[in-house]
Order: structure tokens, then C-alpha cells, then sequence
């Protein structure tokens, strides 16, 4: 299991303190340090499966900059949005968890987040 975060970030903090309770095994990746190939980003939103814009903090002052809100959306331009995405690695929504069986989210609700952990 992964889990991709900002230290900074509440829910990040809040998923660490879940998964630890839960006596889970994980690799913790501070993707503002590391940030995720383009590669890895196509690998996990097919994980997740969701599009590029769905885990686009749209908000951060870099999408403002690029005008994010009016890109278009599609196949066409979904390249364009992950090219953003790993040159801006803050524009990504956290935490995301990977689990070991496949099974990736965005853990921003507790809904989500325990869907990774065990029943």
C-alpha cells in the first residue's frame, strides 16, 4: 500500500493516524518532493477511475495561473491535464491511496478512506 501526501495537509495527517490504527503496512510518498511521473499519474487514475480533472485541486493559485478551469475536458485534452499535473505537483488531490489488491481513492472522506481499511 501507498499513500501519496502533503505533510501539511489535515487529511493527509488524518489517514496516517487511520492506517497506523488499522496496523497497516504502507510506503509513505511526499509527491511535492517526489512528484509522479506522467506514467504513474495514468497508472493511478486508472486505479481510481477517474479523469485527470477530478483530482485537480482547482483552487491553487498555479490552476488560477494556467486558466485550469477553462480547459477543456475529453480525450483529447486529458494529456494536456496530466502534463499539468506532473509539472505542478501541488495541483494533485490528496491523500491517494494505492492498495496492495488494486484498489485505489482519494481518501478526502472517511467513506473512502475506510474503504482501504480492513472490515
Amino acid at each position: 500500500m501507498e499513500i501519496w501526501i502533503n505533510p501539511r495537509c489535515s487529511k493527509c495527517r488524518v489517514a496516517l493516524t487511520e492506517l497506523d490504527a488499522a496496523g497497516l503496512d504502507y510506503t509513505v510518498r511526499r509527491y511535492l518532493e517526489d512528484p509522479p511521473s506522467v506514467a504513474e499519474l495514468e497508472a493511478v487514475l486508472g486505479r481510481l477511475h477517474l479523469e485527470p480533472w477530478d483530482i485537480t485541486r482547482l483552487d491553487e493559485a498555479v490552476a488560477k495561473e494556467l486558466g485550469m478551469r477553462e480547459w477543456q475536458r475529453g480525450d483529447a485534452a486529458r494529456a494536456r491535464w496530466i502534463a499539468a499535473l506532473a509539472e505542478h505537483p501541488i495541483l494533485i488531490q490528496r491523500p491517494i491511496i494505492t492498495a496492495d489488491d488494486g484498489h485505489a481513492v482519494v481518501a478526502r472522506s472517511e467513506e473512502a478512506l475506510r474503504s482501504v481499511l480492513p472490515s
